[in-house]
């Protein structure tokens, strides 16, 4: 009997978390599927007509009347979006008029680029951001500390777009520090052989030194301001966090016992505060995935941010919708995975 209660004690935890788990999967497909259909909605808005974007103004109206009714637009709205979901579920995601390729070879090609600048971004933000917020919890109201809020103050209020052009105008056109937009020079980048889409792997794997070291000198500006606005959120949060832990009656217990302040961060703030930090650091790479619009039409990064603003331009609907289907899906997917490691790391929240 107490191998069985046991067993039964150690399984239900597993249990809360598969149901935990189908219930977060539910809500991706319930969240996805008004997310689609608010977006669908929206872009029948648009003052601009797609037929005439594809026809031009001249076209007649024989040639306008078949185009539209090959786009599908000739039927009621909640018909269209329902002939849209049936393509989605086959797989298809529809025909970029922008590009004319599908638009799943778009995504394709576009999202590794912007996986790539807020993975490292994310890296750079986080390494840092914790860093400062621990440094500022040694030293509380010092000099130290009021710097570390000016920084994350900065990284919050000034916007990316104006870092941006004011970086490419300090270390590319007058330092030349930084190679310019785009992710390689014209030299490479119709000579690089695309195997995982990551820039800086396949440049390593080409063998060709100066190729990589091209690379880098592409990435690290868009790299470096875009980690400024992940360490912002994830110093100011995560600084909030240890402060209130650090000001508990245990953490004076256990300075009064003489335990050093490292032992102090290492063993007590930090496992208390690792919800706070997962959270943190896991909604900052979903906001870098989302927000690097604006650091990628500043830089001509070919990601997916650059392809949904071109499209958002031109009415590009499957693109349109192609593309806030992959940042949505990113968005609920962090969230729910965000959610399954705070409850794994925290007991406190079972």
């Amino acid at each position: 009997m107490a191998v069985s209660a046991s067993s039964s004690g150690r399984s239900m935890p597993v249990r809360r978390l598969v149901q935990r788990l189908a219930g977060n999967l539910f809500s991706l497909v319930i969240t996805l599927l008004g997310l689609l259909a608010f977006t669908f909605t929206l872009s029948h808005l648009s003052p601009v007509d797609p037929v005439l974007q594809l026809v031009g103004d001249h076209a007649t109206a024989s040639t306008y009347a078949q185009v539209r009714h090959q786009l599908g637009l000739d039927h009621s709205l909640p018909v269209q979006f329902w002939h849209y979901l049936q393509q989605l579920a086959q797989g298809h995601l529809g025909v970029s008029q922008s590009t004319g390729q599908p638009v799943a070879d778009d995504l394709l090609r576009t999202f590794p680029a912007t996986f790539e600048l807020a993975t490292c971004a994310l890296i750079l933000g986080a390494t840092c951001g914790i860093g400062l917020a621990l440094v500022s919890v040694w030293h509380p109201k010092s000099w130290i500390d009021h710097i570390t809020r000016v920084i994350s103050l900065l990284g919050y209020s000034v916007p990316v777009f104006w870092i941006g052009l004011l970086g490419l105008l300090l270390f590319y056109a007058g330092l030349h520090w930084s190679a310019g937009p785009g992710q390689l020079d014209d030299l490479y980048i119709y000579t690089l052989e695309p195997k995982t889409g990551l820039v800086i792997i396949d440049s390593w794997l080409s063998g060709d030194r100066q190729m990589f070291i091209n690379a880098l000198q592409h990435l690290w500006l868009p790299v470096v301001i875009l980690g400024l606005l992940s360490m912002a959120s994830i110093t100011r949060l995560l600084r909030a966090a240890l402060l209130e832990e650090n000001s508990k009656e245990y953490v004076t217990l256990a300075r009064a016992k003489g335990a050093s302040r490292w032992r102090i961060v290492w063993h007590h703030l930090l496992p208390n505060t690792r919800g706070t930090l997962i959270t943190v650091v896991m909604l900052s790479y979903v906001s870098l995935l989302e927000g690097a619009v604006l650091t990628e039409s500043v830089f001509a990064w070919p990601g997916l941010g650059r392809y949904l603003t071109n499209a958002l331009f031109a009415s590009d609907m499957p693109a349109i919708l192609g593309a806030t289907l992959v940042i949505g899906s990113c968005f609920i997917i962090i969230n729910a995975l965000t959610d399954a490691l705070v409850w794994l790391t925290d007991p406190r929240t079972r």
